[in-house]
């Protein structure tokens, strides 16, 4: 279990989030957001950072900018985000109302060993998003809050961030592709339609 005896599992609260996620477009930071995200149902309206750590908040900021009417929901987990505060800073600058920063917090560093990490020692990341200018977050810690949650996290107005308290318990790897440019196609196709390409 997580340093806050965290009850929610990670795979679960995902697959919740993008129950009803209609049009909405997913943007994964590396390791297990992108795992989640992709046992929650591979779909062209996912797209994987991979490797790119640090990455996730400012392409769907990009996205969310360039794509005003589709909700743009961006999974990353704590150590990425701690890695990429500046980046909360730049989307409470440019205030897109259809972004979503979900924050899957295990208090560890997952991808390097499972060390404890800032958000487990006293650092509040719904705290710093309020402090750079985000107007709507929230911490969920209850299945009760998550489903509370759920409508802000699909539909408010934005930017929102929301952390997710969750254990560490281990989840089988479900990998989606890794095909970088058949990956940056799809999504585009999703997005723009089959004559993106040309």
């Amino acid at each position: 279990m997580s340093l806050n005896n965290a009850s929610l599992n990670r795979r679960a609260v995902v697959a919740r989030i993008l129950e009803q996620r209609g049009e909405a477009l997913a943007i994964t930071s590396l390791g297990n957001p992108t795992f989640d995200v992709a046992a929650a149902g591979d779909c062209a309206q996912n797209f994987y950072l991979w490797g790119a750590m640090g990455g996730a908040v400012m392409v769907g900021l990009g996205l969310a900018l360039a794509q005003p009417r589709k909700r743009v929901i961006v999974f990353v987990g704590d150590g990425e985000m701690m890695m990429g505060l500046g980046s909360l800073a730049t989307v409470a600058v440019h205030k897109p109302a259809n972004l979503t920063v979900v924050v899957i917090d295990n208090e560890h560093y997952a991808e390097t060993g499972m060390q404890p990490a800032h958000a487990g020692r006293g650092v509040s990341i719904c705290e710093v998003s309020k402090a750079v200018g985000f107007g709507q977050t929230r911490l969920i810690r209850t299945e009760a809050e998550l489903e509370e949650s759920l409508d802000l996290i699909r539909n408010g107005a934005g930017p929102v961030q929301v952390t997710v308290k969750v254990t560490t318990d281990p989840e089988p790897t479900a990998l989606p592709p890794r095909d970088g440019p058949y990956l940056r196609s799809r999504f585009r196709e999703a997005l723009l339609g089959s004559d993106a390409h040309r």
